[in-house]
């Protein structure tokens, strides 16, 4: 069963419902969860929560790794193997539309980069500005380079990264694809869809209760590691602002309102992705989830 939906939406509580309903395990489908140091700013489920049904793929991945869709796939196939082992019920929860794509749809064949070449590359570049890495790609791969927008420095890096690694542009790459792992599985596909306003509301609200559990201190650690800025747990909606906050550079309630407005972008853009990329779910209300994805199941759908 895959549940999605965007932040804040409650989508983490009905995945915990239906694993005790049936006797199964929540897997993560949330890119930011996987990160070990944000508990508190990412939502995890709390341990008390973790401790009620088996939870798999939360906190697995230290914050200096860039982990990708690929590593994803090859994790989840991992778990879903043992939970079959078992007879159990995978239930597949989180709100990254490119982690679903990826299981259901495939994924593109490009290589991991290796470590020792993407740092090595970072630090050549640390302090070039976007436009002259844009006119790198343009020398090396013209074809990305006409497809992104000169100041767009995270996706220019990744493609000069695998040039550099390969020797190949990344579009090459793009229509060699990878069956995803639950290709053509029959299951049970929801989308929690509250309203937008509610959303919002539950969106700020969670971010200062979470400000209240101690978000704060989790990012002062992390900053304290001084990570690559570039690296996907260091761009979690919330850190930068707070990392700013901590510098010096924003007042506190300056943050906060940053990392608000951060997320409720984000959730919007959710919205709007699984709407267009993702055909075949069933949006319910978050009341009528629980209800709905049972007898659903009951029904073997």
């Amino acid at each position: 069963m895959l549940i999605a939906g965007p932040t804040a939406s409650g989508k983490s509580a009905l995945a915990i419902a239906i694993a005790r309903a049936l006797g199964g395990t929540v897997v993560n489908a949330d890119s930011m969860q996987v990160y070990g140091d944000l508990r508190v700013l990412t939502a995890r489920p709390t341990m008390a929560e973790e401790a009620t049904v088996p939870h798999r793929l939360y906190g697995h991945v230290d914050g200096a790794v860039n982990y990708s869709a690929m590593r994803y796939v090859a994790d989840v196939e991992a778990v879903l193997a043992e939970i079959a082992g078992t007879g159990g019920v995978p239930v597949l929860v989180g709100g990254t539309g490119l982690y679903f794509k990826a299981l259901t749809d495939g994924f593109s064949a490009i290589p991991p980069v290796p470590e020792d070449v993407r740092t090595a590359f970072r630090e050549r570049v640390a302090d070039q500005d976007t436009l002259v890495l844009h006119a790198e790609l343009g020398r090396c791969d013209p074809e990305m380079a006409e497809r992104l927008k000169p100041a767009d420095r995270m996706r220019i890096m990744r493609a000069l990264e695998v040039f550099i690694a390969t020797g190949r542009s990344i579009a090459s790459f793009q229509g060699e694809r990878h069956p995803g792992p639950l290709d053509g599985a029959p299951m049970l596909k929801l989308f929690v869809a509250p309203e937008r306003d509610e959303v919002r509301q539950r969106i700020d609200r969670r971010f200062e209760a979470m400000m209240a559990q101690g978000a704060l201190d989790e990012v002062a650690a992390l900053r304290e590691r001084r990570l690559d800025p570039l690296l996907p747990v260091m761009r979690a909606h919330g850190v930068p602002g707070l990392i700013a906050h901590l510098d010096g550079r924003l007042r506190l309630d300056e943050a906060i309102a940053r990392g608000q407005a951060d997320t409720r972008a984000y959730a919007k853009r959710q919205v709007t992705w699984f709407r267009h990329q993702m055909p075949g779910w069933l949006a319910v209300a978050p009341e009528e989830a629980r209800d709905v994805a049972l007898r659903a199941l009951d029904a073997g759908v």
